[in-house]
């Protein structure tokens, strides 16, 4: 009898979690399969990509030139087939497109995003390079490609912006999801970053999506480069427009600095820690905390 009773309370629920709702259709990709890009595979895609970027550092090094042209193509062809997959399901979100437009397009969007690689490549060196100049701490180049949290964020940051500047949806942001949850580090695939960028320690840094940030750039944990307000559209819903900093050239930002809104911050400035910046800097300003100033909030549109 019990067991009667359980059998029917699981199929009972089994049967109402069967049932689309309106909100569970509204929400659901209605191309082509239907399948969600999938999280797994698009982890091994990221780790794939580490190891044709950094071959000497995250495989065994193979001093052999043949040896290691192979790998990488190896690697490489690998990254194509998982991406053209996750893509063409990515891709299902749009109702208006066939399944065969899907399959075609998913591969030549994979087939872009790979002759990006060198490109990305070069810029994420440049990263690291700018890690070694900041950090007296650090010994050699292989110990902040093995263990500083910044190079995650941004091997996913820079695939992540080059899969976004191609127009391929849904994925971009859950790679950059996946470093944030790995190493507290945000960054909006949709930010523009320059060269030689660095992240000291990482945990708390937040970058949002229209951040605009130069080259020479330094910040250090806990930064927010956030947005002040939002606004709406007649049915209430945000308007995506320019709402975040513009960092320019050479400027450093210490730990726990917020600096929010469409603001300028100038070239060779540096923000102290914990100061909170909702106003333009000429270049050269050097920002410290200031005394505490009162503020109100009107009519709910933020600081």
């Amino acid at each position: 009898m019990i067991n009667d009773n359980l059998d029917k309370s699981l199929s009972d629920a089994v049967s109402r979690l069967a049932q689309q709702s309106v909100d569970e259709q509204k929400m659901t990709p209605c191309c082509g399969t239907g399948y969600f890009p999938s999280v797994p595979a698009l982890k091994e895609a990221m780790d794939l990509v580490k190891e044709v970027i950094f071959p000497d550092f995250l495989e065994r090094r193979r001093l052999s030139s043949t040896l290691r042209t192979y790998n990488i193509g190896v690697g490489v062809e690998r990254i194509h087939i998982l991406l053209a997959k996750e893509i063409r399901h990515a891709l299902g979100f749009d109702c208006e497109m066939s399944e065969k437009y899907t399959t075609e397009q998913a591969r030549n969007l994979a087939t872009q995003f790979i002759e990006t690689l060198p490109s990305i490549k070069r810029l994420l060196y440049k990263d690291i390079q700018a890690v070694y100049n900041n950090d007296p701490a650090v010994d050699n180049y292989g110990e902040i490609i093995l263990c500083y949290p910044v190079v995650t964020a941004m091997v996913h940051y820079r695939v992540a912006h080059s899969l976004l500047q191609l127009g391929v949806p849904v994925i971009p942001r859950v790679l950059t999801e996946l470093a944030h949850s790995e190493t507290g580090i945000d960054i909006n695939p949709g930010a523009q970053i320059g060269e030689y960028f660095a992240i000291d320690h990482g945990t708390g840094v937040v970058i949002g999506e229209t951040c605009i940030i130069g080259n020479h750039v330094t910040l250090y944990q806990g930064v927010t480069l956030g947005a002040k307000n939002f606004t709406l559209d007649e049915a209430g819903h945000p308007i995506n427009t320019p709402r975040h900093p513009i960092i320019e050239d050479n400027v450093t930002i210490y730990s726990n600095a917020s600096v929010l809104g469409r603001i300028t911050v100038g070239a060779g400035s540096v923000i102290g820690g914990n100061v909170w910046l909702t106003n333009s800097v000429p270049a050269g300003s050097r920002i410290l905390q200031r005394k505490a100033v009162s503020a109100t909030f009107t009519d709910g549109a933020g600081i």
